[in-house]
């Protein structure tokens, strides 16, 4: 056994907003309101119900209200969270988890007796089986599809039974899906759960006004503590706004009526960065930056089953690979946010990425791919890129680029649904991706090279197959040291990448701005919004 152990908006709709906020305190606690913290999401939000947490507006707020049996760190290390320690059986298949016993529900009347109880043991299992069951109608099912089973052994002791060996399924288990929930609320409130959560986070559910406003209060009885034995979290309250629009968003942070902000619009990131991804001197006084590795990559793909002569040759498909200047292509369209892609699939900041098995810019060679090519089929190769409006500027610039290798190249640009079920049905022969992490590990990039992963069916939307890569794939699974596996995800990157099937163009990064006074925000490569250590200062 080895033992796993740790110690546009107006004016009056903004003041209602922060009457709202505010006036969720009595007057003896008018002297924190200051230790509200407010971002605004511009997608919306679908559901407080762990159950649906897919999409990051959902997951972020879901965080600040649900734990799971364990937790990921900004190093992606899993650490306990209501599981105080953990055992993996010798063969790799057996998780036995033992339970802290000062973990209790937010209060509701439903609880009667304190208006609060323990979790036990009992409440993990009745929350996986709602996740499995097909009424819930959950978008996390397939986290258990390499569960064979799961039991409380007691009130304080919980069993998984995998299938077969899992290195990775720690952390499945960190998703917000496995959040444990109180049968008695959420069979009280069924589908209205989700307008309803009790769960046992360092916030709990105080109102929510959709499309409008949305505001959590501290749960005073959380179990957490920092380094210090202090209680967790520091903030008063989370309030969340919903303006739709990105420029008002980054408007409405500029004037100080939100203490952070999440993305890099193009309407504004000539503004505040410089083309060197720093930020402008005017903003230094009163704004912090902060930038990590993002579980992102960003890719062209080959359907390699086409019929297009110039998809089949490797030729052409290494001559696109060399054929544009990627440090280049962030300078000018992203202000250098994000790493430029020379390495694999795999993105910058997860155990398996090497940065020297991909491509460089090479033109000259390319070139000489591309007269090859024409001397061996007496053909001038053409190629269409098919992509969203979104992502137009990346391809058009690629597009420019490959022209002067001897590339003919075409961008055709498809609303995202259309470009979706093209690329699931082998309908397109060049198209851009992405692939973001469902769980932090390198084995969820690598599955989209797996031949049994053939979409629609799976995430193999190149068709790629490859009988040495299908090999090293399934080795992975039953590889129970962690630096062995490392090696084969790193042997299986380079072995896609020497196929050519994709034409890595960068991994994201994570961008983070915040006001002055915020501090603990910190950042992680899921870019997870974690709110229980961060504080506010005046």
């Amino acid at each position: 056994m080895t033992l796993f152990n740790s110690k546009p908006i107006t004016y009056f709709s903004l003041l209602a907003f922060t009457l709202l906020a505010t006036s969720c305190f009595n007057k003896k606690q008018t002297t924190k309101d200051h230790l509200v913290f407010r971002y605004n999401e511009h997608k919306n939000i679908g559901s407080l119900d762990p159950a649906f947490a897919k999409d990051n507006a959902d997951i972020w707020a879901v965080n600040q209200l649900f734990n799971g049996l364990v937790q990921m760190d900004d190093s992606l290390l899993v650490k306990p969270s209501i599981a105080k320690h953990w055992a993996i059986s010798d063969n790799a298949v057996n998780y036995t988890f033992t339970l802290r016993n000062d973990v209790y529900f937010h209060k509701h009347k439903l609880f009667k007796k304190d208006s609060t109880r323990l979790v036990t043991a009992h409440d993990f299992e009745y929350s996986f089986n709602r996740i499995l069951d097909p009424k819930t109608a959950s978008s996390g099912r397939w986290i258990f599809n390499k569960v064979a089973g799961f039991k409380a052994v007691n009130d304080s002791v919980f069993n998984i039974k995998l299938k077969q060996p899992f290195p990775a399924f720690l952390g499945l288990l960190t998703m917000k899906y496995c959040s444990v929930v109180p049968k008695e609320i959420t069979t009280y409130y069924g589908t209205d759960f989700r307008a309803n959560p009790i769960g046992t986070g360092p916030f709990k559910f105080k109102r929510w006004e959709e499309n409008v406003k949305l505001v959590f209060r501290k749960n005073n009885n959380y179990f957490e503590t920092n380094k210090s034995g202090e209680n967790l979290p520091y903030l008063e309250a989370v309030a969340i706004t919903f303006l739709p629009d990105k420029q008002s968003e980054f408007m409405q942070f500029i004037q100080g009526n939100l203490d952070f902000l999440n993305s890099l619009d193009a309407s504004y990131q000539d503004e505040i960065l410089t083309t060197k991804g720093l930020l402008r001197a005017k903003y230094q006084p009163t704004i912090d930056l902060i930038r990590s590795p993002y579980l992102n990559t960003e890719y062209l793909a080959f359907y390699m089953d086409s019929d297009l002569d110039e998809i089949q040759s490797k030729n052409i498909r290494e001559a696109v690979n060399y054929g544009f200047d990627r440090q280049k292509m962030m300078t000018y369209l992203r202000n250098g946010i994000g790493i430029p892609a020379t390495g694999g699939f795999i993105p910058k900041g997860l155990p398996g990425y090497n940065a020297t098995i991909g491509y460089t810019y090479q033109p000259e060679k390319a070139k000489k791919l591309i007269k090859d090519y024409k001397e061996n089929t007496n053909k001038i190769p053409k190629i269409t890129i098919t992509t969203t409006s979104n992502y137009l500027n990346f391809c058009e610039y690629i597009q420019r680029e490959l022209t002067k290798i001897g590339l003919t190249v075409a961008v055709d640009v498809l609303p995202a649904s259309t470009l979706k079920e093209g690329k699931a049905n082998g309908k397109l022969d060049v198209f851009r991706a992405s692939w973001v992490a469902d769980y932090p590990d390198a084995q969820n990039y690598l599955s989209l090279f797996y031949s049994e992963n053939f979409a629609p069916n799976g995430p193999n939307y190149t068709h790629f197959s490859n009988a040495t890569f299908d090999t090293w794939y399934k080795q992975a699974f039953t590889e129970t040291n962690e630096v062995e596996r490392i090696k084969l995800y790193t042997k299986m990157d380079s072995l896609v990448l020497k196929n050519t099937p994709i034409v890595p163009l960068y991994y994201d990064e994570v961008i983070r701005f915040s006001q002055k006074d915020v501090t603990g925000l910190g950042s992680n490569p899921t870019n997870l919004l974690e709110l229980k250590y961060v504080d506010k200062t005046h």
